[in-house]
């Protein structure tokens, strides 16, 4: 994974009324903790921090009392309605450091016939890896795969260097059966009429 700079502020000012006059600026709130230190108080610019943060698990780099440090994101709040970026939290961590965090994990290939569907029971894959080599996902293949059907953890195949933070028998995605549609009311009533017609006869 590349490291992403990002140019944050100390910030020394704190409070709704700060946060939302930081906010307006374009900067986004953010404190930084970890590895013992006290909590560090950023802004970081906000269109930065958005397009760093479509990466999952994204490596930042920001400086620290002078020093250029990595950090993980590990709470993002966001606004209801909008969606913008309203804080932060980032995790100090050093090179070499293992970490726990989830990656998505996407598909490829077709499901067998019969309109199946995958049902995603994990929404992301919990991993431990070393901090500056996050893999952004991984991929499974379910090409041919019938209804019942499951891929656990343990059937995924991880980077080197990349071990499971979950059980390897957890269950991942599965494949459920397509359901009948629902007859409508028109053809219920045909199907009584039907039967009602079947037991005179009878």
């Amino acid at each position: 994974m590349s490291e992403i700079r990002i140019a944050a502020e100390s910030r020394t000012e704190f409070g709704k009324g700060a946060a939302r006059r930081a906010r307006r600026a374009g900067f986004v709130p953010g404190v930084v903790y970890g590895h013992g230190h006290a909590p560090v108080h950023l802004n970081l610019p906000g269109h930065d921090l958005m397009m760093a943060l479509k990466t999952p698990n994204a490596l930042l780099v920001v400086p620290i009392e002078g020093k250029d440090e990595f950090v993980l994101p590990k709470a993002v709040q966001r606004e209801a309605i909008k969606r913008t970026i309203e804080h932060v939290d980032l995790l100090l961590v050093k090179r070499g450091e293992k970490v726990t965090v989830e990656i998505p994990v996407h598909t490829e290939g077709e499901l067998a016939p019969g309109g199946n569907l995958i049902e995603n029971v994990l929404n992301a894959l919990p991993i431990e890896a070393e901090a500056t080599h996050l893999p952004e996902s991984v991929t499974v293949s379910v090409e041919g795969l019938e209804a019942g059907a499951a891929i656990t953890a343990g059937d995924i195949a991880l980077p080197s260097g990349v071990s499971l933070a979950v059980e390897a028998d957890a269950v991942v995605l599965q494949v459920i059966g397509a359901q009948a549609p629902e007859a409508t009311e028109e053809e219920a009533a045909d199907e009584a009429a039907a039967a009602d017609e079947a037991a005179s006869e009878a």
